[in-house]
């Protein structure tokens, strides 16, 4: 039997490779992004309390009603935009089923789709799968900004959706109003989506104001806003989500959501709509994962490699230009190997490989791992 791959030119994924290398060499892995710190107990005795008290059924398919209600009163706190609990809003198993669930929802074989680079590694095999085009823009380099001036060459009648991701992942980088004007002037009088990944939103930095699509009405309307509770909550192991629209899309995405998960974990849910009464939980979140991108920039300053700004994300890029003429690739394995820490190469979030000597390190981590970590770096010398 054979089958007529969907995704042939799609292996492995770099993360698994370099986890699997890092467990191989026992080295210290801050390549893939999750924290290697307790979530907390609180939100992990809700769930518990949940279970013991046999709330084990199923959920309603768009998500626990008491849930979707504390999300909408959230983002009116935040954002001070109302977004309908029982239309707006459908909790999905991870924000990047929510992408997928998006992507599905509008795209049609032969519609295109700008993806800016470097981009999260599913991205372009969701679009791929659907039978459309990613139409690839390069972030400028090394601030990573987005060039407008170039997406707006890139619009023709094919144009379906633009992909949008703040704070970004892997870079740190973030979008500004700026960027919302433009973004705005593009879509203006289109029937263009728009796909915001925004599963780092409360992850910013340096007093920076996280844009949020939710803010703009006028672009909520025609975009799917994809968010993650275990990024925020320290929790990526639990695969929980949601994602926020107009009700005319989310009544589309439900009706894949709904053939393919149809409901997410209800245990869960409920821990979180309690959970989420504690708003100090999220309000203070970038201010302690600043403090850990801080101290590992501190301790990098022992080291050959140099900081690109990180405004948000778990993540901080690092140059090694002028040191090695070694590819990101081959010096992410080297480190592994022989110096005991894993990175990953930047070069991996391009379709076309692009290497500008650079790699990313994942900062959310324990300050003794971090310590360990550039313990080990200080010895490459290039």
């Amino acid at each position: 039997m054979k089958i007529n791959s969907k995704l042939p030119n799609v292996g492995t994924t770099v993360f698994t490779t370099m986890s699997h290398l890092a467990t191989q060499y026992n080295s210290v892995n801050l390549g893939q992004g999750f924290p290697d710190f307790d979530m907390s107990q609180d939100l992990a005795e809700l769930v518990a309390k949940a279970m013991k008290d046999g709330l084990n059924q199923y959920a309603p398919m768009a998500g626990l009603p008491v849930l979707l209600e504390r999300l909408s009163e959230k983002v009116l706190d935040l954002y001070q935009v109302e977004v309908n609990p029982i239309t707006d809003i459908t909790i999905t198993p991870g924000g990047t089923y929510a992408i997928y669930t998006a992507l599905t929802t509008v795209l049609e074989p032969g519609d295109e789709v700008i993806v800016f680079e470097p981009a999260y590694d599913s991205y372009i095999p969701n679009i791929e799968i659907n039978g459309a085009v990613p139409v690839l823009i390069p972030l400028e380099f090394p601030g990573y900004s987005i060039p407008w001036d170039i997406v707006k060459s890139k619009i023709n009648e094919k144009t379906k959706m633009i992909m949008i991701n703040s704070p970004h992942n892997p870079t740190g980088s973030v979008i500004t109003y700026a960027d919302i004007e433009q973004l705005r002037e593009i879509v203006k009088g289109t029937n263009i989506f728009i796909l915001s990944d925004e599963v780092y939103e409360h992850l910013i930095f340096d007093g920076l104001q996280h844009q949020s699509i939710l803010r703009f009405p006028d672009l909520l309307e025609r975009a799917f806003v994809c968010f993650s509770f275990g990024k925020t909550f320290h929790s990526t192991g639990w695969k929980i989500g949601y994602c926020i629209s107009s009700p005319s899309l989310m009544k589309e995405f439900r009706k894949v959501h709904q053939f393919n998960c149809f409901s997410v974990h209800t245990p869960s849910q409920v821990g979180l709509a309690g959970y989420l009464l504690n708003k100090d939980s999220y309000i203070n979140l970038g201010s302690f994962v600043q403090k850990k991108r801080d101290y590992f920039e501190q301790l990098m300053t022992a080291t050959i490699f140099k900081p690109l700004p990180s405004y948000g994300s778990y993540f901080q890029c690092y140059s090694y230009e002028g040191v090695s003429e070694l590819s990101d690739k081959d010096l992410a394995v080297i480190l592994t190997k022989e110096y005991g820490v894993t990175p990953i190469p930047v070069s991996a979030f391009y379709q076309a490989g692009t290497d500008n000597k650079v790699i990313r390190f994942c900062f959310c981590k324990k300050e003794e791992t971090l310590d360990k970590a550039v313990e080990k770096l200080v010895r490459y010398k290039g």
